[in-house]
């Protein structure tokens, strides 16, 4: 599919709807739409339905089918793509999948796409992050930047959509707070001085790499009506 980006890395998107706040989009009197999230992961279901607010008509897999989706892809994109078009093909409905990936520098970009199942493919958050404290131990603090990136892919049987988010920070060298899933314990988002496993639902989707591309994905979605 030939598709442009803007310069938020937002493809098939026009740059006015890039990153702009959800309640922008909200139109009082409207019905619901419905729409198949395609993860059976419970802590992103939670998050992304906060950032898509109250008119979507938001479905999961487990209605539709019961198997697991591999993620078999070599790029986060990919992966999301998979995903939602899996979806789109059990369901009939239009689907929005994701993947996420943090890309450590000291780690030459790993563990990225394979960042879910770093430790192994039944390894636990803790597992991962264990992993990551281990192979980062002794990189100065001048080389522990790092990123979240997201790639969420949208298929309704006539488009595929791209829509991307980026969280900069940098790894810390012991886990801190109690909220969030996976590497958030020891990510520390630039410009702040907690993780974001120290932060809120709520203030965490102001920022995170989920919730930027979550956002530019909304604003689209909420003005295809």
């Amino acid at each position: 599919m030939q598709s442009r980006q803007d310069d938020k890395g937002c493809e098939d998107l026009p740059l006015r709807h890039s990153f702009r706040p959800l309640f922008l989009h909200r139109r009082r009197g409207n019905v619901p739409r419905p729409l198949l999230l395609s993860t059976r992961n419970l802590d992103k279901r939670r998050e992304i339905a906060e950032l898509l607010g109250g008119e979507t008509e938001l479905h999961h897999p487990d209605e539709f089918f019961d198997h697991d989706i591999e993620e078999t892809g070599e790029t986060l994109w990919e992966n999301a793509l998979l995903k939602a078009r899996e979806g789109f093909a059990q369901s009939g409905l239009p689907t929005v999948a994701d993947d996420t990936g943090l890309e450590v520098d000291a780690l030459d970009g790993r563990p990225g796409v394979y960042s879910s199942r770093y430790a192994g493919s039944e390894a636990t958050y803790a597992d991962n992050v264990r992993k990551l404290l281990q192979e980062t131990a002794g990189v100065p603090e001048d080389g522990r930047g790092a990123r979240f990136r997201t790639v969420a892919a949208y298929v309704d049987g006539e488009r595929e959509l791209r829509f991307d988010g980026v969280l900069e920070g940098t790894i810390l060298t012991e886990a801190r707070g109690e909220d969030g899933f996976g590497y958030d314990p020891v990510f520390l988002p630039e410009g702040e001085s907690r993780t974001l496993a120290e932060m809120g639902l709520e203030e965490k989707n102001r920022i995170s790499h989920r919730a930027r591309a979550f956002q530019a994905f909304s604003g689209w979605w909420l003005e295809q009506r």
